[in-house]
Protein backbone atom coordinates (compact mmCIF):
# COMPACT_ATOMS: atom_id res chain seq x y z
CA UNK A 1 0.00 0.00 0.00
CA UNK A 2 1.11 3.35 -0.97
CA UNK A 3 1.25 6.01 1.64
CA UNK A 4 0.60 9.21 -0.02
CA UNK A 5 0.92 13.11 1.48
CA UNK A 6 -0.96 16.16 1.24
CA UNK A 7 -0.10 19.19 3.43
CA UNK A 8 -1.26 22.53 3.32
CA UNK A 9 -1.22 25.71 5.68
CA UNK A 10 -3.68 28.96 5.76
CA UNK A 11 -3.48 31.85 8.35
CA UNK A 12 -6.37 33.52 9.92
CA UNK A 13 -6.73 36.42 11.86
CA UNK A 14 -7.53 35.10 15.48
CA UNK A 15 -5.75 33.30 17.54
CA UNK A 16 -6.38 29.57 18.16
CA UNK A 17 -8.72 30.08 21.03
CA UNK A 18 -11.30 31.42 18.78
CA UNK A 19 -10.48 29.13 15.25
CA UNK A 20 -10.81 26.16 16.62
CA UNK A 21 -13.98 26.18 18.40
CA UNK A 22 -15.06 26.36 14.15
CA UNK A 23 -13.18 23.21 13.81
CA UNK A 24 -14.68 21.48 16.64
CA UNK A 25 -17.61 21.77 15.52
CA UNK A 26 -18.74 19.01 13.30
CA UNK A 27 -21.66 20.17 11.61
CA UNK A 28 -19.03 23.28 10.23
CA UNK A 29 -17.88 20.79 7.81
CA UNK A 30 -20.80 20.90 5.37
CA UNK A 31 -19.99 24.83 4.91
CA UNK A 32 -16.32 24.04 4.40
CA UNK A 33 -16.92 21.47 1.74
CA UNK A 34 -17.33 21.80 -1.91
CA UNK A 35 -20.99 21.68 -2.83
CA UNK A 36 -20.04 19.16 -5.58
CA UNK A 37 -19.38 16.37 -3.03
CA UNK A 38 -22.98 16.63 -1.57
CA UNK A 39 -21.55 16.09 1.71
CA UNK A 40 -23.27 15.85 4.82
CA UNK A 41 -22.79 15.07 8.40
CA UNK A 42 -25.35 12.30 9.55
CA UNK A 43 -24.19 11.90 13.24
CA UNK A 44 -26.76 14.02 14.85
CA UNK A 45 -25.37 17.06 16.14
CA UNK A 46 -24.12 17.99 18.76
CA UNK A 47 -21.27 15.70 18.21
CA UNK A 48 -19.00 15.49 21.74
CA UNK A 49 -15.46 15.90 20.26
CA UNK A 50 -13.28 14.18 21.97
CA UNK A 51 -10.87 10.94 22.05
CA UNK A 52 -12.79 7.96 20.65
CA UNK A 53 -15.86 10.31 18.69
CA UNK A 54 -17.43 9.00 16.00
CA UNK A 55 -18.66 10.86 12.40
CA UNK A 56 -20.80 9.41 9.77
CA UNK A 57 -21.25 11.35 6.67
CA UNK A 58 -22.69 11.04 3.29
CA UNK A 59 -21.20 12.18 0.05
CA UNK A 60 -20.71 11.22 -3.72
CA UNK A 61 -17.56 11.15 -5.39
CA UNK A 62 -17.78 11.54 -8.87
CA UNK A 63 -21.54 10.73 -8.47
CA UNK A 64 -20.83 7.12 -6.26
CA UNK A 65 -22.73 7.52 -3.35
CA UNK A 66 -19.87 6.52 -0.25
CA UNK A 67 -20.66 6.63 3.50
CA UNK A 68 -17.23 7.72 5.21
CA UNK A 69 -17.08 7.50 9.39
CA UNK A 70 -13.95 9.05 11.39
CA UNK A 71 -12.55 8.51 14.73
CA UNK A 72 -10.98 11.68 16.26
CA UNK A 73 -7.94 9.90 17.52
CA UNK A 74 -6.13 12.72 18.79
CA UNK A 75 -7.65 15.64 20.44
CA UNK A 76 -5.84 18.70 22.10
CA UNK A 77 -7.95 22.19 21.96
CA UNK A 78 -6.87 24.63 20.48
CA UNK A 79 -4.03 23.40 19.50
CA UNK A 80 -4.35 19.84 17.61
CA UNK A 81 -6.74 17.04 16.77
CA UNK A 82 -6.51 14.11 14.43
CA UNK A 83 -9.24 12.40 12.87
CA UNK A 84 -9.23 9.14 10.98
CA UNK A 85 -10.82 6.80 8.18
CA UNK A 86 -12.83 3.74 10.13
CA UNK A 87 -14.85 3.26 6.57
CA UNK A 88 -14.81 5.30 3.36
CA UNK A 89 -13.41 5.71 0.08
CA UNK A 90 -9.46 5.70 0.98
CA UNK A 91 -7.22 2.37 2.20
CA UNK A 92 -5.95 4.81 4.67
CA UNK A 93 -7.47 8.48 5.79
CA UNK A 94 -4.95 10.00 8.69
CA UNK A 95 -5.75 14.19 8.89
CA UNK A 96 -4.12 16.38 11.08
CA UNK A 97 -5.00 19.63 12.09
CA UNK A 98 -2.86 22.07 13.83
CA UNK A 99 -3.18 25.52 14.62
CA UNK A 100 -0.38 27.58 16.05
CA UNK A 101 0.00 30.93 16.97
CA UNK A 102 1.81 33.14 14.50
CA UNK A 103 1.76 36.99 13.84
CA UNK A 104 -1.22 38.11 15.66
CA UNK A 105 -3.29 35.23 14.10
CA UNK A 106 -3.46 31.22 13.85
CA UNK A 107 -1.57 29.40 11.14
CA UNK A 108 -3.84 26.08 10.29
CA UNK A 109 -2.25 23.34 8.75
CA UNK A 110 -3.43 20.10 7.69
CA UNK A 111 -1.56 16.88 7.07
CA UNK A 112 -3.14 14.16 5.57
CA UNK A 113 -1.60 10.59 4.58
CA UNK A 114 -3.70 8.89 2.56
CA UNK A 115 -3.79 5.12 0.60
CA UNK A 116 -5.96 4.65 -1.96
CA UNK A 117 -6.86 1.36 -4.03
CA UNK A 118 -5.69 1.09 -7.66
CA UNK A 119 -3.01 3.54 -6.73
CA UNK A 120 -1.12 3.63 -9.91
CA UNK A 121 -4.16 4.61 -11.87
CA UNK A 122 -6.45 6.61 -9.58
CA UNK A 123 -4.07 8.87 -7.54
CA UNK A 124 -2.50 11.31 -10.08
CA UNK A 125 -5.80 11.18 -12.25
CA UNK A 126 -8.64 11.69 -9.82
CA UNK A 127 -7.74 11.80 -6.35
CA UNK A 128 -4.69 13.96 -5.73
CA UNK A 129 -6.59 16.91 -7.98
CA UNK A 130 -9.75 15.79 -6.06
CA UNK A 131 -7.91 16.49 -2.50
CA UNK A 132 -6.35 19.72 -4.21
CA UNK A 133 -9.53 21.34 -5.20
CA UNK A 134 -11.27 20.43 -1.81
CA UNK A 135 -8.67 21.97 0.44
CA UNK A 136 -8.50 25.00 -2.13
CA UNK A 137 -12.43 25.21 -1.64
CA UNK A 138 -12.24 24.72 2.04
CA UNK A 139 -9.43 27.68 2.42
CA UNK A 140 -11.70 30.17 0.74
CA UNK A 141 -14.38 29.20 3.01
CA UNK A 142 -12.36 29.48 5.68
CA UNK A 143 -11.00 33.16 4.54
CA UNK A 144 -14.35 34.07 4.13
CA UNK A 145 -15.75 33.03 7.23
CA UNK A 146 -12.96 34.49 9.46
CA UNK A 147 -12.65 37.34 6.38
CA UNK A 148 -9.03 37.06 6.02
Amino acid sequence: MRIREFQCELWLPLLPEKVFPFFADAANLETITPPWLNFKVLTPAPVAMEVGALIDYRLRIHGVPVRWRTRISDWQPPHRFVDEQLRGPYRQWIHEHTFEPRDGGTLCRDVVKYAVPFDFFLHAAFVRPDVERIFAFRAEALRTIFKT
